[in-house]
């Protein structure tokens, strides 16, 4: 009962991300989110400061590879040495390493040009889907996943949500203010990456709870 339960809340979420990544690339391929895209770049460049510019900077910096693989080789560490979690040290380099993949084979498919409106920093590649996006949106809520059940308090427990979705979107609207991202690459790299961190993790709760059922029956 509890993996037909996990079952169907992976299916509906995957196919909630899969639909609304379509409907996203839909209107991008029929340029019907052109003034959607140009209205929000229009507000949240219109806040432009040299103070807030700074932290966009740092936010987008936080959101680099550099400092993704930094963090993950910590959380390795960590699930490694000091947890001894070897199972979901799995998890999280499968879903960092596939998540990095997909990315790169939704850019190539698509072809999006980045935005040429106002740019603050310079970068090259494609823009659809967004890679800091995803990269944000993974790593702090794959981390959110594993750290959940070592947390006790409640109040422990929303701090680490609330921070966790403070950083994924700060550094989506870092890529939006610094004018290298779309808006619409945003949300659809969270649809994107929501599908496969729910695949990812339900085949890790699947694999878990079959070798702690297996464990079971041999100890009575």
């Amino acid at each position: 009962m509890n993996l037909k339960f996990h079952l169907f809340i992976a299916f509906t979420i995957s196919l909630v991300c899969v639909l609304g990544f379509s409907f996203v690339t839909l209107l991008i391929s029929d340029h019907k989110i052109i003034d959607f895209d140009s209205d929000v770049i229009a507000v949240i460049q219109g806040l432009e400061s040299p103070f807030l510019t700074k932290v966009m900077k740092f936010f987008t910096f936080i959101g680099s590879s550099l400092v993704v693989i930094i963090l993950s080789l910590l959380l390795m560490f960590f699930l490694y040495k000091v947890l001894h979690h070897r199972l979901e040290l799995i998890l999280f380099i499968s879903a960092i390493i596939g998540s990095a993949v997909l990315n790169q084979i939704l850019k190539q498919i698509f072809h999006r040009v980045r935005p040429n409106f106002h740019r603050l920093i310079d970068i090259g590649g494609y823009s659809y889907p967004s890679g800091h996006a995803m990269n944000a949106f993974t790593v702090y809520v794959i981390i959110s996943f594993l750290l959940w059940r070592h947390i006790d308090k409640k109040w422990g427990r929303s701090l680490l949500i609330f921070f966790s979705v403070i950083m994924i979107l700060a550094i989506g609207i870092s890529r939006i203010y610094l004018g290298v991202h779309y808006p619409s690459d945003i949300i659809a790299e969270y649809l994107a990456s929501g599908f496969w961190l729910t695949v990812a993790i339900w085949f890790f709760q699947f694999y878990k709870e079959k070798s702690y059922n297996k464990k079971y029956k041999q100890e009575q």
